[in-house]
């Protein structure tokens, strides 16, 4: 038994997360081999707190089965890294990646994907915050139950706190039914301010909600925001599937890495009988991913658990940690960050991140 031995065996073990094999996902740090016991020390470059131990005993069943080898110890641990941004823009130093949420067309559940995805990521053990992007109709505060006027330090705005996320949201700055009549420079003005003057502190990830659309102000953000990658929100029905595709293009103008596709509203479930149907089409997202070359990072459903919750101000992530709606939106969460995690590291920013031991 060799390394070469052990590395063979490892590329047959596929990290879902990522797409990838552990070998070619370049997760393999070390090998260790003392006549038949082996020792390996895997680095994933997302966060994986709650299923960190699956892979471990994943990886000691697999070499273990080699007759070759006796006893298999195995050390997982995550590192979030700082991740490429369009060429001319640079990093913001406390903000480790910037993942971007978008839709072609409103109503597709782009704010809902939004929060979720950031909650199961700090699940996961990661540091994230929110800003809430849609200065026309500012709905993360509401979904979060979060009010009131933000602290300042006399420099910098104080994020508000909800769940453990840091959220900015222009909702928190005015009246909450105040018309926001403003011109695209306004809006980009207004959203720089609210990411540049905020006290974010260090995160792995900060999650952007978007507004809606693929007009000039999406494309203005898209230029001035130093983004790592983006996820694309849309339903199966071929009128919002078209919008969704005009995201990817506008996106890839900008040098902004896809990172997949969510298919929200993908079956309806009968809540008095429990029927699923594929009320708005079936396989839509799927193709689209197809067509692009990229992930389906997840489906979710026409659930009206979902809706509730989020006007309780207590997202589906934190309703129930067992529930099939909350495990759709963490693995929805561990293939987006897996994606990133393939994609060019950055050469300019690489601060000091957290560990996370399994």
């Amino acid at each position: 038994m060799n390394k070469e031995s052990v590395m063979a065996l490892l590329a047959e073990i596929s990290d879902e997360n990522s797409g990838r094999d552990l070998v070619s996902a370049g997760t393999v740090r070390e090998i260790g081999i003392h006549e038949d016991r082996v020792s390996v020390d895997i680095r994933l470059g997302y966060p994986l707190a709650d299923q960190g131990e699956e892979l471990a005993t994943v990886i000691k069943t697999r070499l273990e089965n080699d007759p070759g080898i006796d006893k298999v110890s195995v050390n997982i641990s995550c590192k979030v890294m700082a991740h490429k941004v369009q060429e001319d823009l640079k990093p913001l130093e406390s903000i480790t990646n910037i993942i971007a949420v978008g839709s072609g067309k409103g109503g597709v559940g782009k704010s809902t994907t939004a929060v979720n995805l950031a909650l199961a990521l700090q699940n996961e053990g990661a540091r994230v915050g929110l800003l809430d992007a849609d200065i026309y109709g500012p709905s993360i505060p509401s979904m979060l139950g979060v009010k009131g006027q933000p602290a300042t330090d006399g420099k910098h705005i104080i994020p508000k706190e909800a769940y453990g996320l840091k959220v900015m949201s222009i909702g928190f700055l005015v009246e909450e039914d105040t018309a926001m009549i403003w011109r695209g420079p306004m809006v980009t003005s207004a959203l720089q301010q609210l990411l540049g003057d905020t006290l974010w502190g260090p995160l792995d990830y900060l999650i952007i909600d978007l507004p809606p659309g693929t007009g000039d102000i999406q494309l203005t953000l898209a230029q001035r925001i130093p983004v790592a990658g983006a996820v694309i929100v849309t339903t199966p029905q071929d009128i919002a599937l078209l919008d969704a595709r005009r995201a990817v293009h506008m996106f890839r103008k900008v040098d902004v890495p896809v990172l997949g596709v969510v298919e929200n509203m993908s079956t309806h479930i009968c809540t008095a009988c429990g029927h699923e149907e594929a009320i708005f089409g079936h396989g839509g997202g799927e193709q689209m991913a197809k067509d692009f070359d990229i992930p389906l990072l997840g489906s979710l459903p026409l659930a009206v658990e979902i809706r509730s919750s989020l006007d309780e101000g207590k997202p589906t992530m934190m309703q129930n940690s067992d529930s099939e709606l909350t495990r759709c939106y963490r693995n929805l969460a561990l293939r987006t960050a897996g994606a990133l995690s393939l994609m060019p590291r950055s050469m300019v920013l690489q601060m000091p991140e957290i560990v996370i031991q399994n």
